[in-house]
């Protein structure tokens, strides 16, 4: 389920990417997950836990991937209760927050309206307690509060 704070939060973690950096286990990089979002998202391929293969800049550092992606792992993988900032991630990562969803209660805070897409998703606003079943219904709710 997916629960969204919009505006400024409290306690969330404003850049994830630097948390990323700092935080990360080996272990997240080569799981089917992040392996399919990098490819999405950063157009690359994980070769192993240290090493990215970007078509446009070669080999890079995991701690190279985009700040979207960085969040999005975190939002997979990290066990801290720590609420992420999604709005370091463009709207190309927002099917993903929402397949993140779908296998757990994800907690996100968004600064920006995000375009969650044509399709249907359920989603919480908390600061509201209304519950969304679609970009429009989203939309004009977050209007009011980023």
């Amino acid at each position: 389920m997916l629960n969204i704070y919009l505006g400024e939060m409290e306690g969330a973690v404003y850049h994830p990417p630097v948390y990323f950096d700092n935080r990360y286990e080996d272990e997240w990089l080569t799981n089917p997950l992040t392996i399919e979002m990098v490819k999405d998202v950063d157009k690359s391929e994980i070769v192993g836990p240290h090493l990215v293969q970007s078509p446009v800049l070669g080999p890079i550092s995991i701690k190279e991937l985009s700040g979207g992606v960085k969040t999005l792992i975190l939002m997979a993988f990290d066990t801290s209760g720590k609420v992420f900032n999604a709005s370091a991630c463009g709207d190309n990562c927002a099917k993903w927050i929402l397949k993140i969803a779908e296998g757990k209660e994800l907690t996100i805070n968004l600064r920006h309206i995000m375009d969650f897409g044509e399709g249907s998703f359920e989603a919480r606003i908390l600061n509201t307690g209304q519950m969304v079943h679609s970009d429009r219904e989203f939309a004009e709710i977050a209007g009011d509060f980023v």
